[in-house]
């Protein structure tokens, strides 16, 4: 029990570090979340990382709170999805809590204002850092399927305008004819090793 009592400490107190000192939503906090899941503790592997990060972002509701379920939930089961919510959940909630209470203050202000238009160039390069990184991984792989659906992907947002939620439901279905094509073709090697 007490290992479990260390792993999920870890989890609440991960979560929670990277929830209350990243600023730009979850596509800052998702790299974060990679670096200390993946390179610091090595309790998932990089590939394992980039599945949950995709079935976090097609999943309705914030990306960073669905990765962070999926994380906990892969670590430890329920429990830990329970506790990588609560998590990444309260530094949002406890500073909208506050913020609430100064609006005027905030809303006014023009330090705040500017400090926060900053914030963004630095939040932009972090996106950007997200998706190069990413898009790496898969051109690592060298497997053509999923490198045409991802620039089929960015072509269909980009230049024709299609809604995300449309390329979400093709690309998951693509990925469901893939896997499937995979374990057959898994099944097939397997049968004729015997």
């Amino acid at each position: 029990m007490e290992k479990n009592a260390k792993t999920y400490w870890t989890l609440f107190s991960s979560t929670f570090y990277l929830s209350a000192f990243t600023l730009g939503g979850g596509y800052v906090i998702v790299p974060l979340m990679q670096k200390k899941f993946v390179e610091d503790l090595g309790w998932i592997d990089e590939d394992e990382m980039l599945n949950l990060v995709a079935l976090g972002q097609s999943c309705p509701g914030p990306i960073a709170v669905n990765t962070s379920i999926l994380v906990g939930y892969r670590v430890a089961g329920l429990p830990g999805a329970l506790v990588t919510v609560l998590g990444t959940a309260l530094p949002p909630l406890i500073t909208i809590s506050i913020i609430a209470l100064f609006y005027q203050q905030f809303r006014d202000n023009k330090v705040v204002a500017a400090v926060l238009k900053g914030m963004q160039a630095g939040v932009a390069a972090v996106i950007l850092d997200v998706v190069i990184g990413m898009a790496g991984r898969v051109v690592k792989r060298k497997e053509v399927i999923p490198i045409l659906v991802m620039l089929g992907a960015f072509a269909a947002t980009y230049f024709l305008k299609v809604n995300v939620m449309y390329i979400i439901l093709v690309c998951g279905f693509l990925g469901f004819l893939l896997s499937r094509r995979k374990e057959q073709e898994g099944a097939q090697k397997g049968g004729d090793g015997q």
